[in-house]
Parts: structure tokens; C-alpha cells; sequence
């Protein structure tokens, strides 16, 4: 291990008590889209602590901010997400599905360790530019609501990218790798039927249903399904139902959409029929709707420039290594997984564990189409960006599982975010010291772009949103 790869990995496990219980307090906060209110403070006072200025508010969300130190180029940039999911809530370090509040919030995508992970990156950095006064800018975005929020894509609307040279952030999961991947653009819509209420029975011809325009909506909309690209997918949640009376005809009824493809003019083209459905379903019921944009955001761009030298850096630092009673646990929640989950598992070498991965999937640049959407995409079509994953939980357990939140305060989960700070930190520090690697990292951005431009998928007047 070279001098700056020891450097990186003394800093942060100096400092691993402290980044740990960052991430365990955040775990229990457990707080969703745009109200992680505590979380965020705890984050921005570590970063003060750590010698940080910190900008409140970033991009006007409340619960947005932006850790900065030092000066001049390059300005590297980590991603920290810090939102829970709702209804998640689950016990730690158990092998039984058990809420710790029932009907409570949980870290089911494990966020917790997403944004202390990169909070320890930022801070190794940090230290580093100090300790060799060397010019650079370290800046670490605290970015809310990912979790159906897409609350980078509001801040890269708001500007607050825009001169960053190149961003790093990394996701927990069951394995180590480098995210060589294409996500999927989407929108968020919710579609909202206003009609009028009555007697269901003395005079239901009086009455205009809006749960019938929702229904009506949805089966127009699952019909659409054989007529759009194979590659899109299609959601929907009804978040009312107008009541809970059988005996009146409900006069409110909405419905929350979620469309993706892997590129934005695809979703905006499957969007715009689904409006026409859900115009179909008002006239049909004799009902009106209110089509209101919620959120969006954009696909990925890899950039394998800054994902070969993020590779390389993970090789030589290894991955994480689990103890006997780390192993005992994996076992024991592995053995919860239903067969599809078990068979879903990363491929084992030979005489590796099934329950938890210690070994770094090989990189080869190609790309790997992934069927979830990320926020992480806005940033990537503004400034080169790179991802990578590490073991954080059991092999083959799935996002936003109840085994991930129960391990997601472990051991387990604290090694790979560690782990993970020091991969994006050595990766920074390789790129810093090789501006080379900077202009091509763009350069490549700019190819893979062509004369496309940056548009943010979120219309001007659309504004974050707490709802869920």
C-alpha cells in the first residue's frame, strides 16, 4: 500500500468511532424525503467540527446543504444521501422481522451509510490537502430526499454543481464492485380527480366518482403497456381513495405515478399518454383532473475514465473482511431469503462464503443497464461522475428489505461504509494529482454528450416536496 493509501486509511480509522455513530444516529432518526431535519444538523455540525464552512439551505432546501474547504482547482465533489424510507422501521442486528416502531420509518436503501461514507471521504481529502498544502477544493454535498424526492436534480436545477470538476458518491449493497451503469430517467406525477359526492344509494346518479377515474385511469394505463418500449416501466400508488364510506360516491381521488425510461424524451413521450388517459377517465366519470408534477430525474452517464482509476484504487486497497460473529449473522438473515432471493446472489469464486461478499467484482468498462433511477444521473450530465459499491449487506438480500435495515447498524454495514470512504478518497486524491485524468474525464463526458446540453427534467415551478 503506497504512502497516500495508508494516509487515507489511517485518517479514517482514527476517526471510525466518530463516523459510526454519525451513521447509527442517523439510522435511528430515520427521516423521509426533505424532512431529515435532524439528520442533516447532524451532519453539518460534524462537518464544522472536522473544520468545514457549511452552507445551509443549499439550492433553497431546507434540508440540502454543501461542506466546503480549501481552494482552487480541482473542485471534487461528494455525494451524501441521508433519507429513510417509510414503514420500514425494523430492529438492528437481528435475524427476524421485527419493527422497532410499528408503521415507523427505516433505512431500508441504507442512506445512513451513503452519506456518512462519503462524509469520511470528504474528510480524509480534506486532511490531506492540508497536511501537503496543496491547492484543491473538497466540497461535500448533503443531498435530501433521494428516495422518490430526487433532490440532487432540484439542486442541479438550483446551479450548485456547475463548477465542480469531477463527483464521486457510492451506494451500500451486498457486493464490491464499481458501478459501471445506465440508469433510468423517470417522472414522478400525481394525478388528482375531483367530482361530487352522494347517496351511493337513494342517488347515485347525483354523484360524479373520482375513484372511478382512478380506477378507469389505471386499467387505460396497464392496457398502454403492450405499446410502450420493453425497457420502460411503469408504477402507480393510489394514496386516496376518497374515504371510507361505501354508502357515498367519493367526490376526491388521486393517484401517484412513477414513469421511467432510459432517456428523458422517452419518459416525457410514455408521460404525456398517460395524461391523455387520465383525461379519458375524467370525461368518462364526468370528473375533472389536476395532473401535478411532483419530481423527476435524469439517466446516468458513465464515465469510465474516472470509474478506471476509482477501479484501480479499490484494487489496491482490497475489500472489507468480516469476523466469525459478522459471518453467524449474515447466515442467519441469508437463511430468511426466499430461493429468487438466494439465486439472485453475486456468482462465488471458488470456497467463497455465500453469506457475505469478500471479494471485488472484476471492471471492464461495459455497461450495465440498471432498471432503478437515481438522482446521481443530473450530476453526471454536469460534471464527470463515478460510483462504486461495497459490501455493506447479506449476499443477495434485497433494497429496501427488512434485512437491510436490520443490518444497516451493524458491524457489517459500518465496515463497507468505511470501506467505501476510502476508495472515493483515494480516488480523489489519484485524480488530483494527475490533472491529466481531469481534462479526460471531461473530455469523455463532453464525447458521450455530443451537442446534447444539460436540462433539468423538473419543470421552473415545480418545488421540492415533503409528501409521500
Amino acid at each position: 500500500m503506497n504512502n497516500d493509501l495508508q494516509m487515507i486509511t489511517t485518517t479514517i480509522e482514527q476517526k471510525r468511532e466518530k463516523f459510526i455513530d454519525v451513521s447509527n444516529r442517523i439510522w435511528e432518526f430515520a427521516e423521509t424525503r426533505f424532512e431529515e431535519f435532524r439528520s442533516a444538523e447532524l451532519l453539518c455540525q460534524t462537518l464544522e467540527e472536522e473544520g468545514f464552512a457549511v452552507e445551509r439551505g443549499a439550492g433553497g432546501i431546507p434540508t440540502a446543504f454543501i461542506g466546503t474547504f480549501g481552494s482552487g482547482a480541482p473542485i471534487i465533489a461528494f455525494l451524501g444521501e441521508f433519507d429513510a424510507l417509510s414503514g420500514m422501521s425494523q430492529k438492528k442486528g437481528i435475524a427476524q422481522e421485527i419493527p422497532e416502531i410499528p408503521g415507523g420509518n427505516g433505512h431500508g436503501c441504507g442512506h445512513n451509510l451513503l452519506g456518512t461514507g462519503s462524509l469520511a471521504a470528504a474528510v480524509a481529502v480534506k486532511e490531506y490537502l492540508q497536511k501537503y498544502n496543496l491547492p484543491g477544493t473538497v466540497r461535500y454535498y448533503g443531498c435530501p430526499g433521494e428516495e422518490g424526492g430526487s433532490g440532487k436534480t432540484f439542486m442541479a436545477r438550483a446551479g450548485v454543481f456547475d463548477d465542480v470538476d469531477f463527483a464521486l458518491s457510492w451506494h451500500p449493497m451486498g457486493y464490491n464492485s464499481v458501478m459501471a451503469v445506465e440508469s433510468l430517467a423517470n417522472y414522478q406525477v400525481y394525478f388528482k380527480f375531483k367530482g361530487k359526492s352522494a347517496h351511493a344509494a337513494a342517488s347515485p346518479h347525483l354523484g360524479r366518482s373520482a375513484l372511478d377515474a382512478v380506477e378507469l385511469m389505471n386499467i387505460g394505463v396497464n392496457y398502454l403497456r403492450e405499446h410502450i418500449i420493453p425497457e420502460a416501466r411503469v408504477h402507480y400508488a393510489v394514496t386516496h381513495t376518497g374515504g371510507l364510506s361505501p354508502n357515498v360516491v367519493q367526490a376526491k381521488a388521486e393517484v401517484l405515478y412513477l414513469i421511467r425510461a432510459p432517456h428523458v424524451p422517452q419518459v416525457q413521450e410514455i408521460y404525456e399518454r398517460v395524461c391523455d388517459i387520465a383525461k379519458g377517465a375524467a370525461l368518462m366519470t364526468g370528473t375533472e383532473v389536476e395532473i401535478v408534477f411532483d419530481k423527476a430525474c435524469s439517466e446516468l452517464i458513465q464515465n469510465k475514465t474516472l470509474e478506471s482509476v476509482m477501479y484501480r484504487n479499490f484494487q489496491q486497497l482490497g475489500v472489507p473482511q468480516f469476523d466469525e460473529q459478522e459471518q453467524a449473522l449474515a447466515q442467519e438473515v441469508r437463511a430468511t431469503l426466499t430461493p429468487q432471493e438466494r439465486a439472485s446472489s453475486a456468482a462465488l469464486p471458488d470456497g467463497a462464503s455465500p453469506d457475505l461478499v469478500d471479494w471485488l467484482q472484476p471492471y471492464t468498462g461495459a455497461t450495465i443497464p440498471l432498471n432503478g433511477s437515481t438522482d446521481v444521473g443530473d450530476v453526471s450530465w454536469i460534471t464527470p461522475t463515478a460510483q462504486c459499491n461495497t459490501a455493506c449487506f447479506v449476499n443477495g438480500s434485497a433494497l429496501h428489505s427488512w434485512q437491510w435495515v436490520t443490518i444497516g447498524a451493524t458491524s457489517i454495514g459500518h465496515k463497507g461504509m468505511l470501506h467505501a470512504g476510502k476508495v472515493m478518497a483515494a480516488t480523489a486524491i489519484d485524480m488530483l494529482k494527475n490533472p491529466e485524468a481531469v481534462l479526460q474525464a471531461k473530455k469523455e463526458l463532453q464525447e458521450r454528450l455530443g451537442k446534447q446540453a444539460y436540462q433539468c427534467p423538473i419543470p421552473e415551478g415545480v418545488q421540492p416536496s415533503a409528501k409521500k
